[in-house]
């Protein structure tokens, strides 16, 4: 398995508009499709720019937290962040990037999300590996409820 896997979708609806929800981690429970993110911490209740941190309460079974730090930034464009768990821990573990990108195209915007766990500890990378089928179906419903919101 390939330690980046990618899902597109053209959204009827502009470059801005996608981008907002993604910059603002507080609409992230709402295009979730995985259903673990309960709601955005600190950081999250405002529109993040390159090099912002938020957290994320998240639920996968028992709750846990997420920290973020936007490591990629193209108003409209691109948007990644860089995900570990809190704590020391989190400095040891983690480190997948969920990137957004966004391309105007006739009928909307060609959106490409990417789960990329290059910088995943090795430790770690082969067990993140066997949820890659798992997270693809996930990332597929997420950009299927961005459609919807924009949609309504």
């Amino acid at each position: 398995m390939a330690d980046v896997v990618t899902v597109e979708r053209t959204i009827p609806a502009s470059p801005e508009a996608i981008f907002d929800l993604l910059a603002h981690p507080d609409r992230h429970q709402d295009i979730d499709g995985s259903g673990t993110v309960l709601a955005a911490k600190e950081g999250g209740g405002r529109k993040v720019g390159l090099g912002d941190t938020f957290g994320m309460s998240m639920k996968m079974g028992v709750p846990y937290s997420m920290a973020s730090t936007i490591v990629e930034y193209e108003e409209a464009r691109r948007i990644a962040w860089q995900t570990r768990g809190p704590g020391a821990i989190g400095k040891r573990a983690g480190g997948r990037i969920w990137r957004y990108e966004l391309e105007p195209v006739e009928g909307g915007t060609l959106v490409r999300e990417s789960w990329d766990i290059t910088q995943e500890s090795a430790a770690t990378k082969w067990l993140i590996r066997l949820s890659a089928d798992k997270t693809r179906k996930n990332m597929a419903a997420t950009l299927e409820r961005i459609e919807q919101l924009l949609s309504t």
